[in-house]
């Protein structure tokens, strides 16, 4: 997990920081595949829908405000919380990762969307 916090620290910033460090935060969060795979290819047509599904995945679109509200659950927004909180003891040195993950926490909303944009992310990279 270090080598991706360190990769995040030299290379992503902003949004996209804050969607990687979500995404790796809920890798291990329970998405039943079904439910998973319609959130995401609803995204996707909407990205499509907007003219061009592979442009860039904005934090607060309505690609990734669907996908968010499609998987939220009250368990899943604590799941990822923690996720996040157990992140934070590994970024111990990795200033730009610690206050990334520090909005995270203090944003439950931007969380769950970050985590959503990351899914999203993940999707049209493997196409």
């Amino acid at each position: 997990m270090r080598a991706w916090l360190e990769q995040v620290e030299r290379s992503a910033d902003g949004d996209d920081a804050l969607a990687v460090l979500a995404w790796l935060a809920g890798a291990d969060l329970a998405l039943p595949d079904e439910e998973r795979t319609a959130a995401i290819r609803r995204g996707v047509l909407l990205l499509a829908a907007g003219g061009d599904p592979h442009r860039a995945v904005v934090l607060d679109g309505r690609a990734v405000v669907a996908v968010a509200d499609d998987l939220e659950t009250p368990e899943r927004r604590d799941a990822l919380d923690r996720s996040l909180a157990a992140l934070g003891s590994e970024a111990e040195g990795l200033p730009g990762v610690q206050a990334s993950l520090e909005r995270l926490r203090a944003d439950r909303e931007l969380a769950w969307r970050a985590f959503a944009a990351g899914l999203l992310g993940e999707e049209l990279a493997d196409e």
